[in-house]
């Protein structure tokens, strides 16, 4: 089959109400923003000019109307969405302090995101697709958890390239121990990885290192590893026709907003550039490099703005922030 879809992801869809000041009293309100990690890296690849698809689960209630909405708008395929009326759209509260950081509260016991399931899996999607976008919220519960499994199995026969961002919130899981183990099962079946700092603390301790982790990463069998760092830009360690090849690529100072979908941001900018190729992992460190150095261009951008999907850039917002100033490499 053809290769038509440029990047697919699956997982959660939700809306993030984002904290966007506060009423008579000093009481907070709250912003609707659709978001979720795997849905805003497809919005993110749409934006920007890429072929993108989601499949995810949302309630039969406005608020998956709305996420479905946004995805459309943004060009992304909707067409491997499905509802359910078992259960509610999921629903996220997002505070934010005075830099930007977030802090969620999820209404998820369960949400409809987590009731996909493997016959909910459109293949088709997946055997058109060049690469394959996976978080690991959706490796929380069951059926989302199998439903992830097979569709990673059936990506990984059709020939797509397997992306993986292992983004961690405590309160879904049932403990820390259990997120590590599960989703540490995800690393081997994946060729891209992307994950934050305190993500590869959790994974491997607080004493290891952005370079001892993307090593030990890389020998679980990716072939790309880029751990995130945020204003300081992105780490990362790769297996090239060259060899293996590390380094560190800031990116351009902002003013940070919002810090909702940065990540996601980064790593659909980064999909996208590496979708530019035939073979997206068939690549120079200079060319490589230059994809990073978009890729954080976007993210920068995004966070100068509040929400996730809302704030994603085009490529002409990327190219004049790019334009603007330099950044280096090391």
């Amino acid at each position: 089959m053809d290769k038509t879809i440029d990047v697919l992801a699956l997982g959660e869809s939700l809306i993030d109400f984002t904290c966007c000041g506060t009423g008579e009293g000093g009481r907070k309100l709250y912003e609707e923003n659709p978001g979720g990690a795997p849905a805003n890296c497809a919005c993110a690849v749409a934006r920007l000019g890429g072929k993108s698809a989601f499949i995810g689960m949302t309630g039969t209630d406005s608020f998956g109307d709305d996420i479905r909405a946004a995805l459309s708008a943004c060009s992304v395929d909707v067409s491997g969405m499905r509802k359910t009326e078992s259960q509610h759209t999921t629903l996220a509260f997002v505070s934010l302090d005075e830099k930007g950081e977030r802090h969620f509260s999820f209404c998820r016991n369960p949400g409809a995101d987590s009731l996909l399931s493997e016959s909910d899996v459109d293949v088709s999607l997946i055997a058109s697709s060049r690469i394959f976008h996976v978080g690991s919220l959706s490796l929380t519960d069951e059926p989302c958890r199998s439903a992830q499994l097979f569709a990673i199995s059936r990506a990984r026969s059709s020939g797509c390239l397997v992306s993986y961002d292992p983004n961690y919130r405590a309160s879904l899981w049932r403990g820390k121990e259990d997120a590590v183990s599960v989703m540490k099962q995800i690393l081997p079946l994946s060729d891209i990885v992307k994950l934050s700092e305190e993500e590869l603390a959790l994974l491997y301790g607080s004493g290891c290192s952005s370079a001892e982790g993307a090593t030990r990463i890389l020998a679980e069998g990716p072939a790309l590893v880029l751990v995130t760092l945020g204003s300081r830009g992105v780490y990362y360690a790769a297996r090239l026709a060259e060899g293996n090849v590390s380094g560190t690529v800031a990116c351009i100072p902002v003013r940070v907003v919002d810090t909702t979908g940065a990540g996601d941001s980064f790593t659909g900018g980064l999909l996208y550039r590496l979708t530019r190729r035939p073979d997206p992992l068939a690549c120079t460190r200079q060319e490589l490099e230059a994809d990073l150095t978009f890729a954080n261009a976007v993210a920068s951008v995004c966070v100068t703005r509040r929400g996730a999907i809302p704030a994603l850039p085009d490529r002409a917002e990327v190219e004049r922030l790019l334009r603007s100033g330099a950044c280096a490499h090391d």
